[in-house]
């Protein structure tokens, strides 16, 4: 049996095949993946809020789409992964619950989808896939042997991306 790796609010974790990487539960939270599909590695990082710029010296840089992508490319690279071949994919960043006069802050789930989508862009990466908005929780997995991106929801069933 491949080894299955957890992934926490505000964590990532890097592997290789054959393990398969696992975050349960994202709501506006959004699910970023790496992966190197030549060298079968990659990462998988759970992000919390879009950017560190407002964050307290000690929180965790994982937390945030602008200091966790970074951190995770450069321990996915550690494992042999080639900045040109990687790939990403993303899922997450519903709006789980309703304001009757929402304002821009409280769009936390489209703020991550768009900070992550940036990051990879200044990071030079491309995002081959995506499954993001909604108004419904996700989970998510990456498989290291093939690099399929699986998103498990409630409502909506599952599917491979």
């Amino acid at each position: 049996m491949a080894e299955l790796i957890r992934v926490g609010m505000a964590d990532y974790k890097v592997g290789k095949s054959p393990a398969t990487i696992i975050s349960y539960g994202l709501g506006s939270c959004v699910g970023i993946s790496l992966y190197d599909p030549q060298l079968k590695v990659g990462g998988l990082l759970h992000i919390m809020l879009p950017d560190s710029t407002q964050a307290r010296p000690s929180d965790n840089p994982a937390k945030f789409a602008d200091t966790g992508l970074p951190l995770m490319l450069k321990d996915v690279l550690a494992l042999g992964a080639s900045k040109s071949r990687l790939v990403a994919k993303m899922a997450g960043g519903a709006q789980m619950f309703a304001f009757a006069n929402a304002t821009d802050i409280m769009r936390v789930g489209a703020r991550n989808a768009e900070a992550a989508k940036k990051m990879l862009q200044k990071l030079g990466i491309r995002i081959l896939a995506e499954d993001t908005g909604g108004t419904y929780g996700r989970t998510v997995s990456i498989n290291l042997e093939n690099g399929m991106y699986r998103v498990k929801t409630i409502d909506k069933g599952e599917k491979e991306i």
